[in-house]
């Protein structure tokens, strides 16, 4: 398979990597900041362009570096993604340390960040200096959502590359090649916003394409403040139960590792311990927070999505929403209100996620927005 098959709908990007590629030894930029939209790809265009950097036929997808690369067991290659809030110094500095090193099997020490978004301040500046002087044989790769996500001063030492969003098309023919059903694929290309994560889950899991209902329902269901209160509740309690139900494994895992390694008997914490385990679920609240967060924002965008064919609906009739099975309560909405009322509700939604990071209580957020949207006239 060829390094790059991963990547959909990505043509313009693929070809910019393959003449940066062909260059390498001539004209190399040691400083990459990888951009596009959530699930576009950008941490697979990174994978793919260190996979073409470190073989000798420009990633080829067979050769024994190309596995390494894309498998991540390369030696030359550090992938840091992190599951807490925010990427800090003291991770930072040991990321300096390793790009200041030659490589050891490959062509290249290759370092990147798939969250360059959530680097601490004073993690960019300890970035920086590896960035503007970088070793001769070292290249950065930071991928992020926009460039104005990453600080001005590390943004301009770096060449951009922006990733779009897959065409429906695209990815109903990548769900195609992968075994999924051509009316099930055409749904959740059409229905998935580009993020190819998610158009997998909705093509083959069935309590994906129920949560995605239940949140597509809320509109219609707003009719009191007591649901406003109550679905702001149901949201909280869904994304808090979706978190703990991905980190509740890792953090058992951890627990019992870290009770080996102390030598702990039963549940007595010998000396010195006590720090060690304060330390460990500190790290696990961070997380698991991350996870809630994350889910609450994928709430956000079914709702934005279902509040932008609402808009269609009224400003451009006739036009197939993307959410065609709720097209029935899109046509009611978009009769009973105005297209000011759906502008200012759309502005809340956007509201609701700058508040949620900015860590605002997301109870607070979440009934402020139920509020907003709601029909109480």
């Amino acid at each position: 398979m060829n390094v790059w098959d991963p990547l959909v709908g990505q043509a313009g990007v693929v070809s910019t990597l393959k003449r940066a590629i062909d260059a390498r030894d001539h004209a190399m930029t040691h400083a990459w900041l990888i951009t596009g939209p959530p699930g576009s790809g950008r941490s697979v265009a990174a994978r793919g362009f260190a996979a073409g950097l470190q073989c000798s036929e420009g990633g080829c997808g067979t050769c024994r570096s190309c596995d390494m690369v894309m498998a991540g067991t390369h030696p030359d290659l550090t992938v840091v993604r992190t599951e807490q809030l925010s990427i800090g110094v003291d991770e930072v500095r040991s990321l300096v340390r390793k790009a200041a090193m030659s490589p050891s099997m490959g062509h290249w020490q290759i370092l990147i960040i798939e969250d360059a978004d959530r680097v601490t301040e004073r993690g960019a500046d300890a970035l920086l200096k590896s960035i503007e002087e970088p070793a001769a044989k070292t290249v950065w790769m930071l991928c992020t959502p926009t460039a104005d996500d990453v600080i001005t001063t590390v943004r301009s030492r770096c060449r951009t590359v922006n990733l779009v969003t897959p065409s429906t098309s695209a990815v109903t023919a990548l769900l195609e090649a992968e075994g999924v059903a051509t009316e099930q694929a055409g749904f959740a290309a059409r229905v998935c916003q580009g993020h190819i994560g998610y158009a997998r889950a909705l093509a083959t899991d069935s309590q994906t394409r129920k949560k995605r209902a239940e949140i597509l329902e809320i509109p219609g269901k707003l009719t009191s403040l007591k649901a406003c209160l109550d679905t702001a509740v149901w949201a909280i309690t869904t994304a808090t139960k979706d978190a703990v139900a991905i980190t509740g494994p890792l953090d058992a895992g951890e627990r019992s590792k870290l009770q080996i390694a102390l030598g702990m008997e039963g549940s007595k914490v010998p000396r010195g311990g006590a720090a060690a385990i304060k330390e460990m679920e500190e790290q696990q609240g961070l997380r698991t927070k991350r996870f809630t967060r994350d889910h609450l924002d994928s709430i956000l965008s079914e709702l934005s999505s279902f509040y932008r064919d609402v808009l269609m609906a009224q400003t451009n009739p006739g036009s197939e929403p993307v959410n065609l099975d709720f097209a029935g309560s899109i046509s009611r909405i978009a009769a009973s209100t105005s297209v000011q009322a759906t502008l200012s509700r759309i502005d809340s939604i956007m509201e609701c996620r700058r508040a949620l990071a900015t860590n605002v209580t997301p109870q607070l957020a979440f009934e402020a927005l139920m509020v907003s949207l709601a029909q109480l006239d």
